[in-house]
């Protein structure tokens, strides 16, 4: 493989990790609740609490999905638990798959952090959320709402070739599970 190919293949792997950073459902949510909440960004006392409710309920999710996994288990179903220093808890349906490789480790903070970080721009820099709480923002600071998205995305992908992201927890798109023991039976 030549090193124009490998930089390529890292490059795609970092995007894919940074479109998995932030559990699909919880962005989908926000970008649905928003314009609602924000009453397009026409916002009286209550719209205020109420999208400052929803960034912490969605940021919450955020870092919350990074401490989840799944796995396929003994009973042909995808089981979803918290990551604990142990395995997962808790963990149902759970002979034939060794829950010791799921241990919380240092990159799942990372991640949580990173997810956390992300939604923070995502959500504060959102068009309805600027024109709610801080409306002269958007015109003043009309490059830092353009620059400030692309370089954090820039950031958070170096961060992910670093530590590399292969959680399926809830909100995440699943892929195959080396775990998954209906797929060694049925090989078998």
């Amino acid at each position: 493989m030549s090193n124009n190919s490998s930089m390529s293949t890292k490059a795609l792997n970092s995007l894919g990790n940074l479109i998995k950073l932030l559990p699909t459902g919880t962005v989908f949510m926000f970008q649905f609740l928003i314009p609602v909440v924000t009453n397009s960004g026409h916002c009286t006392t209550l719209n205020k609490y109420l999208t400052a409710a929803l960034l912490v309920i969605c940021a919450f999710n955020c870092v919350f999905a990074s401490f989840t996994d799944s796995y396929a288990g003994s009973d042909g179903l995808r089981h979803y638990a918290l990551v604990t220093p142990k395995g997962l808890w808790p963990s149902p349906a759970s002979d034939g798959v060794d829950m010791s490789k799921y241990k919380l480790r240092v990159g799942d903070f990372v991640h949580a952090f990173s997810s956390l970080i992300i939604f923070a721009i995502l959500g504060l820099l959102d068009t309805n959320t600027v024109r709610c709480f801080y409306p002269g923002f958007e015109s003043s600071e009309k490059v830092l709402v353009q620059v400030l998205p692309p370089v954090i995305g820039a950031v958070t992908s170096a961060v992910f070739v670093m530590f590399p992201d292969n959680r399926h927890g809830i909100g995440y798109p699943t892929s195959e599970d080396p775990n998954d023991v209906t797929n060694k039976n049925s090989k078998a």
